[in-house]
């Protein structure tokens, strides 16, 4: 068993990691300065509250806490907020994360898995996604994330460490459990803010964009499951050693589009759920949806959740229960 620090850990996937860590007796600390976590997605006195900037803080909490490993999810990922504020994608995401790292060489911590994207491939050349599959990324916030994949392999080469690069798809659903999930301010989302009309919270659901080229004319989108997620953390941690550089797409492999999603959120929750037809978005793929089988033959890694309805199933439980998130 680790002594494990999770940075972000107060938020949507970090929350879901740290509690999975701990179900299996990893000793757990959250490193959070709850801009975008939440206090209640963390067990009693297991948050420490701290920016990723102040690096002797981190430094200390790394010593006193006699970590050996770190799972690093704090970013900011608005990808529009990213082109029209990249100053403060490459302080936090870039400059934050170097820190990290920084305070993680000073105390002689050499093992980290880091919560990347499937943005650094930008416009793929061809679905499904690969991983030899040129990493171009078309915003900052994708950008971000790939300078820090690179800046993971230059420790690793140069200071022995290992590391594993997630790069997720479409981070959906909520713990079965119900007890944490999902609540983002503001919500970009699709399936909570579909839920959200059939919560009421909304008088419709916006589409973007109906004549793409895909079966229905709708984005499709490899939705996979937040405890999958989790899931995939914890097997990467347990395969690091020094040296050990994993480079991995986290999906299902499936994709579903826009009409699916809304269609699964109707049937699940006996909501009609008006749609908007609106423009497409600039720069929106018509299809993302990952290779997977990398993570299979490397982690031994299998998604539970390989259709959205019970996907669905999860975040429905858990924003009926939370309306208002962990406001609550």
């Amino acid at each position: 068993m680790m002594n494990v620090l999770v940075t972000g850990g107060a938020g949507y996937v970090g929350s879901h990691a740290a509690k999975l860590l701990a179900h299996h007796g990893h000793e757990v600390w959250v490193y959070d300065n709850l801009v975008f976590g939440h206090r209640a997605a963390v067990p009693p006195g297991r948050l420490i509250e701290g920016d990723l900037l102040d690096r002797g803080k981190v430094e200390a909490v790394l010593r006193e806490k006699r970590i050996d490993a770190v799972m690093h999810f704090a970013a900011f990922a608005y990808v529009g907020e990213s082109v029209t504020d990249p100053a403060k994608y490459y302080q936090n995401n870039v400059v934050g994360t170097l820190s990290l790292m920084e305070a993680m060489r000073a105390a002689g911590v050499a093992r980290i898995v880091f919560s990347s994207t499937c943005a650094t491939y930008g416009e793929p050349e061809q679905v499904p996604i690969s991983e030899s599959q040129p990493q171009q990324p078309i915003n900052p916030y994708g950008f971000t994330k790939l300078v820090i994949e690179h800046a993971l392999a230059d420790y690793a080469h140069a200071y022995g460490w290992g590391y594993a690069a997630l790069r997720y798809f479409n981070a959906a659903g909520a713990s079965a459990e119900g007890d944490i999930g999902e609540d983002h301010e503001p919500e970009t989302h699709l399936i909570p803010l579909v839920l959200q009309v059939a919560l009421g919270q909304r008088d419709h659901v916006l589409v973007f964009g109906d004549g793409h080229p895909t079966p229905d004319g709708t984005c499709i989108r490899d939705y996979i499951h937040v405890d999958d997620l989790a899931a995939a953390h914890l097997a990467a941690l347990d395969r690091l050693a020094s040296g050990t550089e994993l480079k991995i797409n986290l999906g299902t492999g499936r994709g579903s589009s826009v009409s699916e999603v809304i269609e699964a959120c109707r049937s699940v929750t006996g909501h009609p759920i008006p749609a908007r037809i609106v423009g497409p978005r600039a720069g929106d793929p018509p299809a993302l949806v990952a290779d997977a089988s990398l993570a299979r033959r490397e982690l031994g890694w299998e998604p539970k959740y390989t259709s959205v309805t019970p996907i669905v199933e999860t975040a429905w439980r858990w924003h009926r229960a939370h309306p208002r998130g962990y406001g609550d």
